[in-house]
């Protein structure tokens, strides 16, 4: 007679990401700067397929609340759009239905939130410095990949400011990033792609200053619930991804005054490319 002898306690299945990824790896992410001449600074990000242009454009003058208010210094504010071919589906132009949506709305708040976080807008002086988001492809994480790029534009934009006399002091205090973290087929994962934000029963988008102080923590669970368990994991993989990201906004604000304009011609070649 032959036994068969089997595990009592068999393993869990092992999940696979998509693109194969650790539950705890970024996608590629990378800055290519100046991509934007006429801004103050400039850069276009890409999280994997993801790819927003972030600009920063100093302006002259202050809203009008702040002359009425007699408010010192200067100002901060986004503007956020996903142009229509960025998606699967041609997305709409906002113009065209004579309002911006709620979601764009929720995502430039959180833009100009981020950064007026981390900027000491007494040194800009009686002037407003727009920051502008578009999404070119969407693949998962467009607020998170703007907030980061924004950041980049802006110290390139100070940067070029204080080489030109502008302003005497740099704003910038500190870096900020964001990411997103989830649980997909029940493991929290790092930085997800459009497949498994469609997919994720919880999404969180985090975003942290480079001392890993929080500046905004938004989470959800999509038709579930979540323990305190995985939202601590989410919250440590966000951590370490976003500690990573800052690495290579330092790389990318420190070379961009060494880079040249972007070649248009190599970029366009490379932009069907999975990841530049």
């Amino acid at each position: 007679m032959k036994f068969v002898f089997r595990d009592p306690s068999p393993k869990a299945p092992t999940m696979t990401r998509p693109d194969e990824r650790a539950p705890d790896q970024l996608r590629p992410i990378s800055f290519h700067p100046n991509v934007a001449p006429n801004a103050t600074g400039s850069v276009l990000v890409c999280f994997g397929d993801t790819r927003v242009i972030c600009s920063a454009t100093l302006e002259e003058g202050v809203p009008g609340w702040m002359r009425y208010q007699k408010v010192s210094g200067g100002w901060l504010t986004a503007e956020y759009s996903m142009l229509p071919y960025s998606t699967h589906d041609r997305k709409s132009r906002d113009i065209s239905r004579g309002k911006l949506d709620g979601r764009s709305s929720e995502i430039q708040r959180l833009i100009g939130r981020s950064l007026r976080a981390v900027v000491d807008l007494q040194k800009i002086g009686q002037r407003t410095l727009w920051i502008d988001c578009d999404v070119l492809q969407a693949d998962g994480g467009t607020r998170t990949a703007s907030v980061t790029g924004a950041c980049v534009a802006t110290a390139i934009a100070f940067n070029r400011m204080m080489a030109e006399g502008k302003i005497k002091a740099f704003p910038l205090k500190k870096l900020v990033a964001a990411v997103s973290a989830g649980v997909y087929e029940g493991t929290p994962v790092l930085d997800l792609n459009y497949p498994e934000d469609k997919a994720a029963t919880v999404d969180f988008n985090i975003v942290m200053t480079e001392a890993l102080e929080f500046v905004e923590v938004q989470g959800s669970g999509e038709e579930a619930v979540f323990t305190s368990e995985q939202m601590t994991a989410m919250i440590d993989l966000s951590k370490k991804g976003i500690s990573e990201i800052f690495s290579l906004q330092k790389i990318a604000i420190l070379n961009a005054d060494k880079a040249e304009p972007v070649d248009f011609e190599s970029l366009v070649g490379a932009f069907g490319k999975k990841s530049l």
